[in-house]
């Protein structure tokens, strides 16, 4: 019993900014969230960032600069921050959370849980 859960996400014009965050929870264990991934309709899903255990984060080159990943380790919440937001940027965006051993960050293969997803609209 592993629940997701992002908050956020919205609509805003051209170069504004906007917010994602997620928790998880679970009966036996809360699953780290760890990255956050987008998917536009027609295209397959990609990574945006993920953050690791030391704290030591991981963004898309065509995010570098304008969205900055962190996570509260206490409250076991995630957030992404997004600013000079671009229309190509929109997409649905997904927590992804307990990445298996020996994954990659950017593979959404390796992770187990995910959450139903937060739309993020960019208007030009």
């Amino acid at each position: 019993q592993v629940q997701v859960m992002e908050t956020g996400g919205g609509s805003v014009q051209a170069g504004g900014s906007l917010s994602l965050s997620c928790t998880t929870s679970g009966n036996n264990y809360r699953p780290p969230a760890l990255g956050w991934f987008r998917q536009s309709p027609g295209k397959q899903r990609e990574a945006v960032a993920a953050i690791e255990r030391d704290g030591t984060t991981r963004y898309a080159d065509s995010v570098k600069g304008r969205f900055t990943i962190s996570r509260e380790y206490i409250k076991n919440t995630l957030h992404l921050q997004m600013n000079s937001l671009k229309p190509e940027d929109t997409a649905m965006y997904y927590c992804a959370a307990d990445l298996i051993p020996g994954g990659v960050w950017y593979d959404p293969g390796g992770y187990s849980y995910w959450g139903q997803g937060s739309q993020v609209t960019v208007s030009s």
